[in-house]
């Protein structure tokens, strides 16, 4: 059975992420109080609906409770209505609530009245971004928990031709390769611990951002 998730407010974020999670096959109610918006989702989503999701008579016809997840991804311009949203979220039940906060603040309201996990995509797209600026060889990073993520990044020329145990990189900067991805032929494997690197070759790292960054500056 494909996963659902309702998604309440259709900005940016809200609209993007609704589009993302439909084309994965999730089941998708996205809901909004503007009419375009809606209209503009219902085009990609399994059913889209106009409501203002701070009104309790009108969000309980969503039925929360039978949701995997609740993301209420209300912007900034109403910072009160992703609050109330978010307890009415939990009040009815449902079990996994995830909530966009706009600044600290307003993180500590939503995790007050309950929101499972907070997020703030803009802080977290500007310092990932920020990483991929500073440090050229970083293709991809994605987070897993509060300080460990996964991050890709192309071989630096002096690590090519060693292979892993030579480079003792879990010794010397705390991270782990889970995995290698070879141009040619085109595939992700598992390494080897004598696999030789190669300089083409792009590198999986399990890490703390803090150690990425003790990486890519001690080469």
């Amino acid at each position: 059975m494909a996963q659902q998730i309702l998604i309440i407010g259709l900005g940016q974020f809200g609209m993007s992420l609704a589009r993302a999670l439909s084309e994965k096959g999730v089941e998708v109610l996205a809901v909004d109080s503007q009419k375009y918006l809606v209209e503009e989702a219902a085009e990609f989503v399994t059913e889209a609906v106009i409501l203002d999701a701070s009104d309790e008579s009108d969000l309980a016809h969503l039925k929360p409770s039978q949701r995997d997840i609740a993301i209420c991804a209300i912007g900034e311009e109403s910072k009160e209505a992703s609050i109330i949203c978010t307890a009415l979220l939990r009040q009815m039940g449902a079990p996994y609530v995830i909530s966009r906060a706009s600044d600290a603040m307003h993180k500590r309201i939503l995790e007050l009245v309950g929101a499972h996990q907070v997020i703030n995509p803009e802080e977290e797209f500007g310092r990932r971004f920020a990483s991929r600026l500073f440090f050229r060889d970083v293709i991809a990073d994605t987070p897993l928990g509060e300080d460990l993520q996964i991050t890709e990044i192309r071989v630096p020329r002096m690590m090519a031709g060693k292979s892993l145990v030579e480079l003792e990189l879990p010794k010397r900067f705390g991270i782990m390769v889970v995995a290698i991805r070879r141009s040619e032929p085109a595939h992700l494997f598992q390494p080897y611990p004598l696999e030789k690197l190669q300089q083409t070759d792009t590198l999986v790292i399990a890490s703390t951002e803090q150690a990425i960054a003790s990486f890519m500056k001690g080469l």
